[in-house]
């Protein structure tokens, strides 16, 4: 059975951790060659342990213009072209709007707006035709949820432009497509609490809200994005595929 990116190259940003290194690995099973892109040296290192062959890390803070450069520059150092690109790389901060800061506002969207935004702009020459761009959205840009307001809101950003950005790039043969998760057991869920303990209390909270009864896996999700990255989804551009259990649909 042939392989579903066989020689296909792909860059993802957050492939260190979570759903981005369920990706990377799923991706380089499906036979293509991945770059992935993080700002921590030792976690880039595990990741690439882990996935263990067709892989170059690249150690990048997506909101800095200079470490999109070195992105650009090692991916056509290396092979000169990029098949496919999962923006992947994210935060969250969760905050009521009485205390919400502009520090905190800007904070989000860097990270999660204007990092991809310019990224593929940078990227871009690199695409060939036929190219898939995944921007990893969440459920959250689909419901109102207490504390999340910044969250939210950029993740509606990405939403819109997997629209205008599937418009702009269809003469070019490229595709772009949103995926939207729903709660998913990744490392995003330590930073939303103190201990252990809570963490757990979080992830159990989650899962309540959820008609199949249980928080998604980050393979799930892979599989997901395998999905918009390949040609299983030819004929779709501009799309919103959401994975979330039934949290927004039912």
């Amino acid at each position: 059975m042939s392989k579903k990116l066989e020689n296909k190259i792909a860059l993802i940003t957050g492939g260190h951790s979570g759903i981005g290194l369920s990706t990377a690995k799923r991706f380089v099973d499906e036979g293509a060659y991945v770059f992935i892109a993080g700002r921590r040296q030792d976690e880039l290192e595990k990741a690439r342990n882990y996935i263990g062959h067709s892989v170059t890390t690249i150690q990048a803070d997506v909101t800095k213009a200079e470490d999109l450069n070195t992105i650009f520059q090692t991916i056509k150092k290396e092979k000169n072209s990029l098949d496919v690109l999962v923006a992947s790389a994210g935060i969250i901060e969760r905050v009521l709007m009485e205390h919400a800061t502009p520090e905190h506002f800007d904070r989000i969207f860097d990270v999660n707006v204007k990092a991809p935004y310019f990224l593929i702009q940078k990227i871009l020459p690199l695409l060939r035709e036929g190219s898939s761009i995944v921007l990893v959205s969440s459920t959250a840009h689909l419901i109102g949820v207490p504390e999340h307001s910044v969250y939210s809101a950029s993740k509606a950003a990405l939403r819109s432009f997997s629209r205008t950005l599937a418009a702009e790039l269809k003469d070019l043969k490229i595709r772009v497509n949103n995926l939207s998760p729903g709660p998913v057991d990744t490392p995003i869920f330590d930073g939303q609490a103190t201990t252990r303990e809570e963490v757990q209390a979080l992830k159990d909270a989650y899962a309540q809200w959820i008609p199949m009864g249980r928080i998604g896996n980050p393979e799930e999700l892979a599989a997901a994005a395998l999905f918009l990255a390949s040609d299983e989804s030819s004929f779709s551009t501009g799309i919103d595929l959401v994975a979330d259990g039934g949290q927004t649909q039912l």
